[in-house]
């Protein structure tokens, strides 16, 4: 690839085609963590509420994704994914391949993203909605034509709003089904505990703040501390105690099978979505 032009990591600008709150995520996180000065972020929208809350960071807002794409190295496509196509196409003719594009548009294929803009200088990248408070689960691919250095920009750029990791696009089904759809999984889960606690006699803010608050330390125990998350609930489950009790309720219910059919079904069902 000694034919693609480096991208010029000490001046490079991004430019967000789209401006909803994916693309306000990354950007406050970019530039929250001093990766790239607002001044070489932008973006455009027409309606004030969205502009509003670009310039309050610093990004400049244009009126057109045309000024976007002729004022940016790097151009991350964050629109929906039933309107990718045609906003990818109408762009075709001014994109370059000293540019590198990324997409964050859920189940849209490299080789379709690839196709509509006429090269393969492209990136996928499927974060999660935690990327709003910077806890981000984030997977990335890279298209034919992008580069090693491509790849460690863009990890950077997300590292910004959480975790990143890399992984073949046919692993992006299954991607979907557990850190796409996950955290709908988890906030079921915190709902629930909560409920727990209020048929057990708390009050129903301290039960959702104790839920909540337990299942973050609980994952950031199994994320810092470097143990299997088997064996930590085995720390925390004395012999005819308590925690005991209630795993044995869950194993009796199919706790973990009903977990692992529902990232299966939500896989299957991005597969099936992707193919149409």
């Amino acid at each position: 690839m000694a034919n693609v032009c480096p991208i010029p990591a000490d001046s490079y600008k991004v430019g967000f085609i789209g401006a909803g709150k994916m693309a306000e995520s990354i950007a406050r996180g970019v530039v929250k963590s001093g990766i790239l000065p607002a001044s070489r972020i932008r973006t455009a929208h027409s309606g004030s509420a969205r502009r509003t809350a670009f310039e309050s960071i610093g990004v400049t807002v244009f009126d057109n994704n045309t000024q976007v794409v002729e004022d940016s190295d790097v151009i991350i496509f964050s629109v929906k994914p039933q309107v990718v196509k045609n906003v990818v196409s109408q762009l075709k003719p001014i994109l370059s391949e000293k540019q590198l594009l990324v997409s964050v548009a859920a189940g849209v294929k490299l080789k379709d993203l690839q196709e509509w803009a006429g090269q393969g200088r492209f990136i996928r990248v499927m974060p999660n909605t935690p990327s709003a408070v910077g806890e981000a689960a984030t997977v990335i691919t890279l298209g034919e034509k992008a580069t090693t250095e491509d790849g460690e920009l863009i990890s950077q750029l997300f590292g910004a709003i959480g975790k990143v990791w890399k992984a073949d696009e046919k692993l992006f089904d299954a991607v979907t089904g557990l850190s796409g759809s996950g955290p709908a999984y988890v906030f079921l889960a915190i709902e629930a505990l909560a409920d727990g606690g209020v048929a057990a006699g708390l009050p129903r803010e301290l039960a959702l703040g104790l839920a909540s608050q337990t299942v973050l330390g609980a994952a950031s125990m199994v994320s810092g501390m470097g143990k299997h998350p088997g064996q930590l609930k085995d720390d925390v489950a004395s012999p005819g105690g308590t925690t005991i009790a209630g795993i044995h309720e869950l194993e009796k219910s199919g706790f973990r099978g009903i977990l692992m059919n529902a990232v299966v079904a939500a896989a299957k069902q991005s597969k099936e979505l992707s193919q149409n």
